[in-house]
């Protein structure tokens, strides 16, 4: 389906449907075209926001996750959401994380799918090699147990991402702040229901991250997504959102 970005503020998002609201947070390198068929799945019953995070365009000083998490509360604010359901990838399931515990009562039910906050590779640690397509294609592709899913169009989507100076050094702030955001130790505070989707051959937060992310969330239940890795909702879109819709009907 075709994304229809809209601008306020200075925020940039999707907004579409209505009902209850759905706020989806994308990852380090992803971006809103990875939640259409979420999108698409559930904005006939819900509203679904997705804002784009401002990965790529914070100032050095805000390029760290409590940015991104003041950024989300700025954005909830601006937009009158008091209850909502949130669901995060990768580096946006650590900010829904961090959201989660810093608002307890804003988040009736959260969604985590291959989320960093206890473990994640060193991919992405290091400077991102630039000029080299081949390269960023087998990067890209390695997010994906299919690497034929990485299209294209998402291929050159990173490839102009990492050929940019200034991206490329935000690219490593955040995965680095994410290395120092360990949650361990929180992650027991967070008590509304929350449902864990990985990939059960997920490279870059393995499967044993996801087994313990379901042991310190009290109120949680994990499944695994066989022939998957990083973004099961790219992947496998139909099981992914059979998931989420079961999760957000019956808790």
């Amino acid at each position: 389906m075709s994304l229809t970005i809209r601008e306020k503020d200075g925020f940039k998002y999707i907004d579409e449907g209505e009902g209850e609201v759905l706020i989806l947070l994308h990852g380090l390198f992803g971006a809103l075209s990875n939640w259409a068929e979420v999108l698409g799945y559930f904005s006939g019953r819900y509203r679904v926001v997705i804002p784009m995070l401002p990965i790529y365009d914070s100032p050095r000083s805000e390029s760290n996750l409590e940015g991104l998490v003041a950024y989300t509360e700025n954005f909830v604010s601006e937009f009158g959401f008091e209850e909502f359901s949130l669901l995060g990838n990768s580096l946006g399931g650590h900010v829904a994380l961090m959201f989660t515990l810093a608002n307890p009562t804003s988040v009736k039910k959260l969604i985590l799918t291959g989320s960093s906050g206890l473990y994640e590779t060193g991919m992405g640690l290091s400077y991102p090699k630039r000029g080299s397509y081949d390269f960023i294609k087998d990067r890209v592709g390695y997010t994906f147990y299919n690497p034929e899913v990485a299209t294209k169009e998402l291929v050159d989507e990173v490839y102009e991402v990492t050929s940019d100076n200034a991206k490329c050094l935000r690219i490593v702030y955040y995965a680095r702040s994410a290395q120092k955001h360990n949650l361990r130790e929180e992650l027991k505070d967070i008590k509304c229901p929350t449902l864990l989707i990985w990939g059960l051959n997920d490279t870059i937060t393995p499967p044993h991250s996801g087994h313990e992310f379901n042991r310190l969330i009290p109120n949680s239940t994990l499944f695994f997504v066989d022939k998957c890795c990083h973004v099961p909702m790219m992947e496998h879109p139909n099981r992914f959102n059979m998931l989420v819709d079961d999760f957000l009907r019956n808790n």
